[in-house]
């Protein structure tokens, strides 16, 4: 791992997104609440949270932080037949957090792949990305749209 010792304890922001796109029928399943294995979108918001605390056992060589919050909003796209992942993560430390967001909101889609595989093994995990980041001495980085 990298020596963080010198540098600040400063307050670090990242936002990361993605989606999984899918078959009309399936996205309806999670709007209406009726996959056969439950609340997906509420199932997926605490496995990317849980996903967000443990990403220094997952990522060899990630810091392990202390999390002052993480955030996990998900939203339907109708027109594409998808659902779109955006995590907050915060702390208050000597580095980022974007792993911590990218990895909430991979696991995030991941386990909606997971609840609807029985109905739909055609889905695809697209375009996961890193947003935003704030805090530390690169300063603010925002991705282009």
């Amino acid at each position: 791992m990298v020596d963080v010792a010198n540098k600040d304890v400063t307050r670090r922001i990242a936002r990361a997104a993605g989606r999984i796109a899918m078959q009309p029928e399936t996205l309806a399943l999670i709007r209406d609440g009726s996959a056969k294995k439950g609340d997906v979108l509420g199932v997926a918001r605490i496995a990317a949270i849980q996903a967000a605390k443990r990403t220094a056992e997952l990522i060899p060589l990630a810091h392990p932080l202390p999390l002052t919050r993480v955030a996990v909003d998900f939203s339907l796209d109708e027109t594409a037949s998808a659902v779109i992942v955006e995590v907050t993560a915060e702390t208050l430390d000597r580095t980022g957090v974007e792993m911590e967001a990218l990895t909430a909101a991979s696991v995030g889609l991941l386990t909606i792949y997971d609840m609807c595989k029985a109905v739909d093994r055609a889905m695809r995990i697209e375009n996961l990305r890193l947003l935003e980041k704030l805090g530390g001495k690169s300063g603010h980085f925002v991705a282009e749209a």
